[in-house]
């Protein structure tokens, strides 16, 4: 249901003002520095023997069923497909770097760019085995989450296959609000597609910052790396 506003002249209701509404940046080719990952700009020469062979660890090519594009049958093609992304600004491509070996273990990427409105999207999100369920993983989604606020965005996108269950549960966990299901959304791959929506709004944003720093800060983790806390308890959902 749309948000409350206000009548307009002829009664009729209308959304409220934005003031002073100036439009968002474009993200810029720089890294995200946090204390798990960076995450840097894609370049196939740099990044792209380290991603193949991370990617390589997952022998089922689970990672690739959502994707409208791969599993690649070898590293040619791959490489070829990452060079072509890494030229363009829409999607703006990452690598995920481990902070302390150096080795890029995923990608993901802004897409739907469109500072005029405000609005940007992630996706292309294609984490490794060798990232999944680790702390950097968290911490990727928050880095560009807080770019893309402070570079004045209004609204941050999520948007899956609605019959990809554990993509809906990551954009959940993250604090991502559902808003619907787009039917009949695509073609890919021969298939289907209905598409999930998800959001966080800018006046979301402080509450889940502080919960995503409080979850990443070092007192959360013990001596084993395990999570004291989840994200879910810092927000004050659990």
């Amino acid at each position: 249901m749309a948000q409350a506003g206000e009548a307009n002249a002829l009664d009729q209701a209308v959304g409220w003002p934005v003031v002073d509404w100036r439009e968002a940046a474009w993200p810029p080719k720089t890294d995200l520095q946090g204390r798990f990952c960076r995450l840097e700009p894609l370049q196939a020469e740099r990044h792209g023997p380290a991603l193949f062979a991370a990617m390589g660890a997952d022998a089922a090519a689970r990672n690739w069923t959502y994707l409208s594009y791969g599993p690649f049958a070898d590293y040619a093609d791959y490489y070829g497909w990452l060079a072509e992304q890494q030229w363009r600004r829409d999607p703006h491509f990452y690598a995920i770097v481990d902070a302390v070996s150096g080795v890029a273990l995923g990608v993901a990427a802004y897409l739907r760019i469109d500072p005029k409105m405000g609005c940007i999207e992630v996706g292309h999100l294609n984490f490794s085995p060798l990232l999944q369920r680790r702390p950097a993983a968290t911490e990727a989604m928050y880095l560009l989450m807080r770019q893309a606020f402070e570079l004045g965005y209004r609204r941050y996108e999520w948007k899956c296959d609605a019959l990809n269950l554990p993509s809906q549960r990551a954009a959940q966990r993250l604090g991502f609000r559902f808003e619907g299901v787009f039917r009949q959304a695509m073609v890919y791959k021969g298939r289907n597609r209905d598409t999930a929506w998800f959001s966080i709004l800018d006046h979301e944003w402080p509450a889940l910052r502080q919960g995503f720093e409080a979850w990443l800060s070092a007192d959360n983790f013990d001596a084993a790396g395990e999570q004291r806390r989840t994200l879910a308890q810092w927000r004050g959902e659990d």
